[in-house]
């Protein structure tokens, strides 16, 4: 089956353009023109949303978090010609993906929706990994604290399981970016930051197991 793509779009020579060129690259493309429209979707069934944010009817972040509420692993990637870091750090706070201004090269878009659907799901041993009350299941894609399970975006998890993958060593910001973002993202030194800040905020007291690694990237912390 053609991998669905959910496009939320309400320029309409824009929409045209990116529904056809998803459409060429052989994807199955929805329109929605409308943030209300949108959120009537079944976000669960597509492989991917490209999301727009100055809507009518709701505004692109009210469907994001909408959408993040019930879905955490399908990806986002945000099209605005918001070019404020503001409105990216937002975006990337509430569970976006990857977000590219407009205007954009369609061969840029493409290869970003391209780099975000064969990305595979961070894979690992069945042996999870245990940092005092933190335990997180690359296998399973499971993180919990004091057995309570904590809700993790896909781009979040990608990044804390690339960690778990070489406890306590130091993992490059290139390899985290290349782990869980596109490294040829606009925004992905700031996205990462960002992703690591909601991560530590979200394991709470355990989120100190996170440690940043001045001029390399960051590492989880074991046997301390």
């Amino acid at each position: 089956m053609k991998p669905r793509v959910l496009v939320v779009e309400d320029d309409e020579r824009l929409g045209q353009q990116v529904v056809a060129s998803l459409r060429a690259a052989g994807l199955e493309p929805t329109w929605a023109k409308r943030g209300d429209d949108a959120l009537e979707q079944e976000f669960g069934e597509y492989a991917l949303v490209i999301l727009d944010l100055m809507l009518p009817g709701a505004h692109g972040f009210d469907v994001l978090k909408a959408l993040r509420a019930h879905h955490r692993d399908v990806p986002v990637l945000v099209l605005s010609a918001r070019q404020d870091t503001h409105d990216k750090v937002r975006g990337f706070e509430l569970g976006a993906d990857d977000y590219l201004t407009k205007p954009f090269w369609p061969d840029e878009l493409l290869a970003r929706v391209q780099a975000r659907l064969r990305r595979p799901a961070v894979s690992g041993g069945s042996q999870a990994i245990d940092v005092g009350n933190l335990r997180i299941d690359v296998a399973g894609r499971s993180v919990t604290v004091d057995g309570a399970a904590v809700d993790l975006t896909r781009a979040e998890f990608d990044i804390l399981a690339a960690l778990a993958r070489r406890p306590g060593s130091a993992v490059s910001r290139t390899a985290l970016a290349e782990a869980a973002l596109d490294p040829d993202g606009e925004a992905d030194d700031r996205a990462l930051d960002v992703h690591v800040s909601r991560i530590r905020k979200k394991l709470g007291t355990s989120g100190a197991a996170v440690a940043t690694v001045w001029g390399v990237g960051y590492r989880l912390k074991v046997g301390q």
